[in-house]
């Protein structure tokens, strides 16, 4: 008010409070680094290769200081990286690594590329038992990214069987494609439907995940080539058709969350926010990406509609986790 004293800005180093900001972390704070990365697909989908490597670029380091943290507290804090590893959140790791990794590959970098796929292979299956070890009935929408993480793996795999005609590669994508449709049934009798309107951002991946599984389907059909038979005609033709009602299903989840979200605004930030932002973005891409594969033109002028509206959601997100990091790190600061 005018006239009131200005409050005293803290004194003292902010580089213990960053630590300690930093040591706070949640692992759902990995789904920052895998909004970023789909919006750099999307972008590279969509012709925006400038933009498309900005994200990229953030989202790699992004990734770089999270998979620090992720080995570090394995080591240091290995009670804590037990109780993380078991929740939902913990297969962010997975995902974020499949997805920086689909990015990779699409730029003409298998080598680095495939790394990442033998590291999400390997800590894939680890986290996912812990996680399914405590399921319980009434779960959010982080629970999804049992299936996000297992369809992360298909595209990556895909991906890069159809560049380097890797034939059993784009099978054993196949096998996790159908694997993670299956966990989604599994997930969607556990999810707690009040969360589409009471949720705290994570609820989206309700959709994202079936997004995601659309997209290990187009990159399934375009894997295929005469230089690499895959598919019959029938397995094709199931393929498709899986692909497509994908695609509407996970518009459907689309329109209901945004409606959702209209009815019962939840504007206060929480981290869980990204975790909005990554399906907003892989719904986005999983349209851009059926135009080829599926040899169908209505998604693209809608994948680009929704493109954009995954960047400008991911920069309010952006914004507000910055001014929240800077009033916690702040707060903390010695005086």
């Amino acid at each position: 008010m005018p006239g009131s004293p200005s409050p005293t800005p803290p004194s003292g180093p902010a580089g213990p409070a960053l630590r300690a900001w930093w040591a706070e972390r949640p692992p759902a704070a990995g789904a920052a680094v895998m909004a970023t990365g789909i919006l750099s697909i999307a972008l590279h989908l969509a012709g925006h290769e400038g933009l498309s490597r900005v994200m990229l670029a953030l989202a790699g380091a992004g990734w770089v200081g999270l998979a620090a943290d992720f080995v570090l507290r394995l080591v240091r804090e290995r009670e804590r990286w037990l109780s993380e590893a078991s929740t939902p959140g913990g297969l962010t790791a997975v995902a974020a690594t499949t997805v920086l990794g689909t990015r990779l590959s699409t730029l003409g970098w298998p080598v680095p590329a495939a790394a990442l796929l033998a590291v999400a292979a390997v800590l894939w299956p680890v986290l996912l038992l812990r996680v399914m070890r405590h399921w319980t009935r009434r779960m959010p929408g982080a629970v999804f990214l049992c299936c996000v993480a297992t369809e992360g793996l298909a595209v990556l795999a895909a991906t890069l069987a159809a560049e380097e005609l890797t034939e059993w590669l784009a099978h054993a994508a196949l096998v996790l494609f159908w694997l993670g449709l299956v966990l989604y049934v599994l997930m969607l009798a556990r999810f707690d439907p009040r969360q589409v309107t009471e949720g705290a951002g994570d609820q989206w991946v309700a959709g994202g995940a079936l997004a995601i599984s659309a997209l290990a389907g187009t990159k399934l059909l375009a894997a295929d080539s005469p230089q690499m038979y895959l598919w019959n005609v029938d397995d094709e033709h199931v393929l498709r058709t899986v692909t497509i009602a994908l695609l509407v299903l996970a518009l459907g989840w689309y329109a209901v969350l945004l409606v959702a979200e209209i009815v019962r605004p939840r504007p206060r930030f929480d981290v869980r926010r990204w975790a909005t932002v990554f399906p907003m973005g892989m719904t986005a891409a999983a349209l851009l990406s059926a135009v080829p594969a599926l040899g169908i033109d209505w998604p693209e002028r809608l994948g680009e509609v929704l493109l954009w509206v995954a960047v400008a959601v991911w920069l309010a997100v952006a914004v507000a986790a910055a001014l929240a990091a800077r009033a916690t790190i702040g707060a903390a600061r010695p005086r």
